[in-house]
């Protein structure tokens, strides 16, 4: 690390997160030996992900400091979490230190709930994209979105790809070769349709109607907090 400090990102947790969400990015980022990522919660507790994943936080909000990197993972739980006022306190005061504040799937919700995403371009999980115009963000239908030091990411496996992209503003785009390699992260997916636009209208259906009541949850707590909190 020729005498240099690690770059310290802190990854936020919370109950009901989708662990492919952090994991993904996690593997990517934690590939290099420059890097120090730390799992963040209210407490040492573990927390449960959804599907029963359990996961260790390995610092507390108030006793981590400032990160170099800030991220969002997204999950059922991001209902909570849009209204858990010390997560989206520290949230929001680790995000005006930090190097890069990053989302991925519908943890960008999370960060446009604590106000940080007025004005910017972010993506989202494709059932939820629509919300971030709701609290005042610009959605944009790609996989990993920059706009300045905010990133964020697409639903779920976006993670690889966002962590890749990020990777390679942090460590250098040979670095993020390297570890893409070493990944062996050459996807090939079975069938074609890992997206509204290209799947089949039957299977769209489908899907939204499994996830139609946490999208509407979703919506309604997008519109609460745009009016009560954001004041949009």
């Amino acid at each position: 690390m020729n005498g240099q400090p690690p770059i310290r990102i802190g990854m936020v947790l919370f109950p009901k997160l989708t662990q492919l969400d952090l994991t993904g990015p996690y593997e990517v980022l934690n590939a290099d030996p420059r890097t120090r990522i730390d799992l963040l919660w209210h407490r040492l507790e573990p927390i449960e992900a959804q599907g029963g994943l359990i996961l260790t936080p390995s610092a507390a909000f108030e006793d981590y400091g400032r990160p170099d990197v800030l991220f969002v993972p997204g999950g059922p739980g991001v209902l909570d979490a849009m209204d858990d006022e010390a997560l989206l306190d520290f949230i929001r005061g680790a995000a005006g230190h930090a190097r890069y504040v990053t989302a991925v799937c519908t943890g960008s919700l999370v960060l446009a709930a604590a106000g940080l995403l007025a004005g910017r371009r972010a993506t989202c999980h494709w059932s939820s994209i629509h919300l971030l115009e709701l609290m005042g963000a610009t959605p944009v239908n790609e996989r990993v979105v920059e706009d300045g030091k905010f990133v964020s990411g697409g639903g779920v496996t976006s993670g690889i790809d966002f962590g890749l992209v990020l990777a390679s503003r942090l460590l250098g785009e040979d670095a993020a070769r390297r570890i893409q390699l070493l990944l062996e992260y050459d996807p090939a997916p079975p069938f074609e349709g890992g997206h509204p636009d290209t799947a089949p209208a039957e299977t769209v259906d489908a899907v939204t109607g499994l996830m139609s009541d946490i999208i509407e949850k979703r919506r309604q707590a997008a519109e609460r907090i745009a009016r009560e909190r954001l004041k949009l």
